[in-house]
């Protein structure tokens, strides 16, 4: 069927939705018996229940029309196949074919390779640094998802490691702010620390500054050959020896891998260190049992498909401009950020892939936390707010510590959230709850009514059966495709990121003047705003 715009395609999607309002969450349950288990996928280990928004078969028919009109299948072998999908900067999108276990690229298992066997030199130490110890501690420098990749791993994945695996002291240093950095070199031996810098253009300021202060650290403790202990992980190896770091300590990925793709390349070398390669492994086999998913599966029984669907659902048809995800286990406290840079820098974006203005709401904004902390902190707003905001939950069946009644109080509170989101209170359950001491009428009601939840607050819940490295690898591989089948019907390039240009273009230029305590060279490019805050800076 031939393509059309999204904006006609949204006509069916707004007619659903105004059915879909008609019934509550509640009233859906009391119609269907079976509306859990029908609106419930498991892949296994990875269980998504689907069941308390207002999905239904008929939505899932106008989702497979959404499909067929928009090109999505067509777009999403193209990305399989390693087509070009990145229309602005003529490259393909590799992240799937990072894991593929027949990859399209040649370079992909050599690259791989050399990365596994870096990795288990550093945790066998075979490779030292100059004063011959074992390497102790590990600063990973990077930014973006050149940090928040590793960091995501190391949080989830670090915690079961098993005795015999070496410690390794991590620190991931992102930002240029010198609090971020200060506290890592304190910590550090400056003689028994390795530097891993990853930048894909080995351009990127921040990373290199924080790399040039690290150097300096090093040799000023007396460290004869600094750049011995340096690792560089980039997609440019020239400018990497340009730099400085030995070609034997360069390692590489692939220039179509973009920067929030990167966990699965060298950039998570970091983390590979720390749990070792099989468990990086395991993570790859997950996150390849996905793509099988999404590339095969029906699209009423697709789940990357069904999630994006709803997003664009909410958002488009709902006016839901935000989407919260809550994660209740703390050793996915990096996950929000690491979705936010994902699905905003993919698609946040107003003009389309064939360079129109788009007449439409893109991404929402994503935001979130963890449980139970976000329930003393943001939940008044999701039960009493008024805004409709879509919900994600997600939590992990199987602990991986003795404390086994928290991690029972744990997920009590994920289920009973997502029940008291749909179920709500009426203002006659509230003041049947009142205190009969309570005589005065007016002071009833208002108790009555400032109890009273409207429910009818659609979420996800997402359960893995333990946070073991392969279903981490499911869990991330399908927030990524569910990226993109959303910018994809939204007719985006979801894969550059030009709105991140500008803002770097004039902070090179400010710090030079702020460095040199001279604005003259830029004053006629200042608003009066800039110009009095750099005044105030160079004061």
């Amino acid at each position: 069927m031939r393509e059309s715009s999204f904006s006609n395609q949204l006509a069916g999607l707004k007619l659903a939705a105004e059915e879909s309002k008609k019934l509550s969450l509640n009233q859906l349950f009391e119609q269907d018996s079976e509306r859990s288990n029908r609106f419930s996928f498991n892949l296994e280990g990875l269980h998504f229940d689907f069941s308390k928004t207002h999905i239904n078969q008929k939505l899932l028919i106008e989702f497979e029309r959404l499909a067929d009109e928009s090109g999505l299948l067509k777009q999403r072998n193209k990305l399989l196949a390693g087509g070009i999908v990145n229309p602005t900067e003529k490259r393909p999108a590799l992240h799937a074919d990072m894991r593929s276990y027949t990859p399209i690229t040649a370079d992909i298992e050599s690259q791989r390779s050399d990365c596994y066997q870096y990795a288990e030199r550093i945790r066998e130490g075979e490779i030292t640094p100059a004063s011959g110890d074992r390497y102790r501690h590990i600063i990973h420098l990077g930014i973006g998802g050149s940090a928040l990749g590793p960091q995501l791993l190391l949080d989830a994945l670090a915690y079961s490691q098993n005795e015999t695996t070496p410690a390794f002291d991590t620190h991931c240093i992102a930002n240029i702010d010198g609090h971020a950095l200060e506290p890592a070199l304190q910590i550090c031996d400056p003689n028994r620390t390795l530097v891993i810098i990853a930048s894909k253009t080995f351009t990127t300021t921040e990373t290199l500054s924080n790399a040039n202060t690290i150097i300096d650290w090093i040799r000023a403790n007396g460290v004869e050959k600094p750049y011995s202990q340096l690792v560089a992980v980039t997609a440019s190896p020239d400018k990497a020896k340009a730099f400085g770091i030995l070609e034997e300590h360069i390692l590489t990925f692939p220039e179509g891998l973009g920067g929030r793709y990167s966990i699965w390349s060298s950039v998570s070398l970091a983390a590979m260190i720390n749990i070792g390669t099989s468990k990086f492994e395991s993570m790859r086999l997950g996150a390849n049992k996905m793509d099988t998913h999404f590339a095969q599966t029906p699209i009423q029984e697709n789940i990357p498909i069904i999630a994006a669907m709803l997003d664009i659902w909410y958002c488009n048809t709902w006016d839901a401009p935000t989407r919260a995800i809550f994660a209740y286990d703390s050793r996915l406290n990096t996950l929000v950020n690491y979705l936010q840079q994902l699905e905003m820098e993919n698609n946040g974006k107003s003009v389309s892939s064939k360079g129109e203005n788009i007449e439409w709401q893109s991404s929402p904004i994503l935001w979130g936390g963890i449980g139970t902390d976000a329930q003393h902190a943001v939940f008044q707003l999701m039960h009493q707010g008024t805004h409709l905001t879509p919900v994600e939950f997600l939590a992990v069946i199987k602990a991986e510590h003795s404390f086994e009644n928290h991690h029972k109080c744990l997920l009590a509170n994920c289920f009973a959230q997502s029940a008291a989101l749909m179920k709500g209170r009426t203002y006659d359950e509230a003041e049947a709850l009142l205190d009969e001491s309570i005589q005065s009428p007016e002071e009833r009601d208002l108790l009555a009514s400032s109890k009273t939840f409207s429910g009818n607050r659609p979420s996800t819940t997402i359960l893995l059966d333990e946070l073991s490295p392969e279903l981490l690898g499911m869990l991330i591989a399908f927030y990524e495709h569910r990226s993109f089948v959303s910018g994809t019907l939204w007719q985006i390039n979801v894969f550059d990121q030009m709105g991140v240009e500008l803002g770097k273009e004039l902070a090179k230029k400010y710090q030079r003047a702020i460095e040199t305590g001279d604005t003259s060279s830029i004053s006629s490019e200042l608003d009066k705003s800039t110009e009095r805050l750099l005044n105030l800076a160079l004061k």
